[in-house]
């Protein structure tokens, strides 16, 4: 290494440690160590004269020695602080037009004229064919956003490196090609998957966020108390409902049976004329059983309704659909529709529900009233029908003792 390179290394370190602003976390002492490292390993592999790489590398350590003073037209700055250290150690005008030329050359829109500018603006550049360069492309975007104040989107800035790969960037030199072309378009296949990946969880973002708003404006759906109280509620009327279904079910068996008993064994004895004192007790015991069964039979039919509605019910919210006997003969369509004008309605919804408990309570109160008259029925017809039978046998047996008592005398 020569001593003009040793004390340009020397000197711009000390620079950029002491001047450069913190906030340049990319075109920092870093990414100048890289460009001059990348610089001499292309110079190296290049047919050069020694003068010219030399100038290179001088080059290549002051490029971003401007950051210091404006970023903008940090290349001319660059110059200006070049053009003073190598005028301070002696260095001829010609020699310090060239590495001027050089570092002019590293600006973005400017075409390399000379294989020394081609091999720098590629050194500068070779991050693009990095198996790094997803770490690099993050800190420039956070330099970016602190040195401009701004946030920058995700998909803002994949875009514009794709666009910079695409359109604006190639490398110039053949060894640089040779280099980093292949690992390029790895990075770049990798930005574009990056932003079809991007756009994707975007997409499904936006989606939910349509969901969330259309539930909130739309379909403001009960809250949780609310929904667990109807769902409680609603479950306790169909408990209800089931016992005492159960039990109208029994009562009817047990008559069922009764009777069954009472027709094979107790009415064929009334045809003897020696059981007349049986017709009586009879009668009233039959009499209750099916008065009974009466009752239960009518404690567990149903009563269905119409089973239509039309869209001025809806709209005056008269219909409630949740009770099946309101649109049991309407077409899934019409009844789709009307479901989904009363999911974006709260208060009909609201409504629909507290009207369905309502009539759930008076249909259980309809129940168990029919029920506890035909337990209280079912229990005067066994005492009544039990003290008409014992009093028919005391009679019958009043009778015979009396008869008995006329032929002994």
């Amino acid at each position: 290494m020569s001593t003009l390179i040793e004390k340009a290394e020397s000197f711009v370190v000390n620079l950029l440690n002491e001047r450069l602003d913190k906030k340049f976390v990319y075109h920092g002492i870093s990414h100048t160590f890289r460009v001059v490292e990348k610089a001499t390993e292309l110079a190296e592999e290049s047919n050069l004269e020694e003068e010219q790489k030399e100038q290179l590398i001088i080059a290549a350590w002051f490029h971003d020695t401007g950051f210091i003073v404006a970023p903008k037209t940090h290349e001319a700055e660059s110059v200006k602080i070049a053009s003073k250290f190598l005028k301070e150690n002696a260095v001829a005008e010609a020699y310090i037009n060239v590495v001027t030329e050089l570092i002019l050359a590293t600006k973005m829109d400017v075409e390399p004229t000379t294989p020394q500018q081609r091999l720098l603006k590629d050194a500068d550049c070779s991050h693009l064919g990095s198996k790094n360069y997803t770490e690099f492309s993050q800190l420039l975007h956070k330099e970016v956003e602190w040195v401009e104040d701004k946030k920058i989107p995700e998909a803002a800035w994949l875009q514009k490196n794709i666009d910079f790969l695409t359109k604006y960037h190639r490398f110039y030199s053949d060894i640089a090609v040779k280099k980093w072309e292949k690992q390029k378009s790895k990075n770049l296949a990798q930005l574009i998957k990056s932003e079809k990946k991007l756009k994707q969880e975007h997409k499904k973002l936006s989606h939910k966020k349509e969901e969330l708003q259309f539930k909130k404006e739309k379909v403001e759906l009960p809250e949780r108390g609310i929904e667990t109280m109807f769902r409680v509620a609603l479950r306790n009327h169909i408990t209800l409902s089931d016992i005492a279904d159960t039990k109208a079910n029994i009562l009817l068996s047990v008559n069922a049976i009764i009777i069954s008993m009472a027709l094979s064994t107790l009415i064929p004895k009334l045809d003897n004329p020696s059981n007349g004192y049986l017709i009586t007790p009879t009668i009233i015991f039959v009499s209750f059983t099916v008065i009974s069964m009466i009752l239960s039979i009518l404690a567990t039919r149903p009563n269905v309704t119409q089973g239509k509605f039309s869209k001025e019910d809806i709209a005056n919210k008269k219909v409630n659909l949740i009770f099946f006997g309101n649109f049991h003969k309407m077409s899934l369509q019409e009844f789709e529709w009307g479901m989904s004008e009363m999911m974006k309605d709260r208060d009909y919804l609201y409504g629909s529900l507290t009207k369905d408990l309502y009539f759930l309570g008076l249909v259980l109160n309809r129940k168990y009233n029919l029920l506890r008259i035909t337990y209280t029925v079912f229990m005067i017809g066994i005492i009544v029908s039990v003290i008409a039978f014992a009093v028919a046998f005391h009679t019958q047996s009043e009778a015979k003792v009396a008869v008995a008592s006329l032929l002994n005398m």
